[in-house]
């Protein structure tokens, strides 16, 4: 069984800092939803938390991993793309953001496989130069509080996303934010029926794309995990 393990991949996936509650505690701490936990496992990797710390340790932490998960999370801070907030914009978390730019930077000079998720995916975008819508009206990809909403996507033909999902697909999304100009290099690969972008993708790269949905949240559909396995093992 170790052996079989040391073979897996060690996928990095960001996560929070936060307060949360266990037993007689309620403290500070670093977290993830378990269902990234679980989507890595499927899908043949070891995952590895990176919680928000010294950006700078970013790229050396890298090293040491196969490929990366940018996890959802809260709103990005607006002055990252130049923005002023929105009054439904969330208050942000300059710790997480910092560390996160820090490691979708390092992912990109280095190679590293990349899956960015919701967040992931908008901060992808913000880190290549685009900006981001920073409210939809009316809420359609997020109807209430904790409440993932299924939606149709169509993919561009010919994108890595299309040879992973098909044409089509059915995802969960939870977002209230949404990518508004494209960063430098990247292409749109699926929208929503309403026109939102739901995927990114940086051509010409190993593997560097982005999903504005969350696949960890449906195990029955672990192919954009599986991708992201399979390229971390080569």
């Amino acid at each position: 069984m170790t052996g079989a393990l040391t073979e897996r991949p060690l996928i990095g996936v960001s996560s929070y800092r936060d307060e949360a509650a266990w037993g007689v505690w309620r403290q500070p701490a670093a977290l993830i939803p378990q269902s990234y936990v679980e989507a890595v496992e499927r899908a043949g990797g070891l995952p590895v938390l990176l919680p928000p710390q010294d950006p700078a340790g970013a790229a050396r932490v890298l090293a040491r991993l196969d490929g990366l998960v940018l996890a959802g999370g809260p709103d990005l801070d607006p002055a990252a793309y130049g923005a002023e907030p929105h009054p439904r914009t969330g208050v942000p978390q300059p710790d997480r953001d910092g560390w996160e730019f820090a490691l979708a930077r390092a992912a990109l000079d280095s190679g590293l496989p990349l899956l960015g998720v919701c967040r992931g995916m908008q901060l992808l975008n913000v880190v290549l130069g685009g900006d981001l819508v920073q409210h939809l009206d009316p809420p359609d990809h997020q109807v209430a509080p904790a409440t993932f909403q299924w939606q149709e996507v169509a993919t561009a033909p010919g994108s890595r996303l299309a040879a992973i999902l098909g044409s089509q697909a059915k995802v969960r999304c939870y977002h209230h934010q949404a990518v508004g100009r494209p960063g430098e290099g990247l292409a749109v690969t699926a929208r929503s029926t309403d026109g939102t972008v739901e995927g990114l993708e940086l051509p010409g790269e190993r593997f560097v794309l982005g999903v504005q949905w969350h696949p960890e949240t449906d195990p029955t559909d672990p192919r954009l995990f599986q991708a992201l396995i399979k390229e971390s093992t080569q």
